[in-house]
């Protein structure tokens, strides 16, 4: 190889590593969870909501859940990786009036995780279904 090519090679193996060791960890993202099953589960409701679906529905309005605060139910927000990664940073800043207990997660390695394992955990048919309400 020339000096050239054997830069190129060089630098471009650095550059998959980077982006390797910069991918979420998705077995951290499920151990982070592991602080949110005291009140969520993803297949079911607990004191707080379930997170099946959880990835384009709005907020407040998780099927068969109705303990939410007005504030999270008027909010607006419609869940997506934006929002949760706002939201996980500080519940309370995102949505005064929460009541969600919560004081967030200060690191934003451990948000990342904890989105990118969301992402794959709550997608409705592959870990979870979301369930039918009846009734208005």
């Amino acid at each position: 190889m020339t000096p050239r090519t054997t830069l190129a090679v060089t630098l471009l193996s650095m550059a998959a590593t980077a982006a390797f060791c910069d991918a979420p960890d998705h077995t951290r993202g499920q151990a982070i969870y592991d602080r949110c099953i005291a009140c969520h589960a993803i297949d079911r409701n607990r004191t707080g909501p379930l997170h099946c679906g959880l990835f384009g529905r709005k907020a407040g309005d998780a099927p068969g859940f109705t303990f939410y605060s007005d504030a999270m139910r008027n909010s607006g927000i419609v869940w997506n990786v934006q929002a949760l990664e706002e939201f996980l940073r500080d519940p309370a800043a995102m949505v005064p009036g929460t009541t969600m207990g919560y004081a967030g997660i200060a690191d934003s390695r451990e948000r990342a995780e904890l989105i990118a394992w969301l992402q794959d955990a709550s997608r409705a048919g592959t870990r979870c279904t979301v369930p039918r309400v009846s009734g208005p």
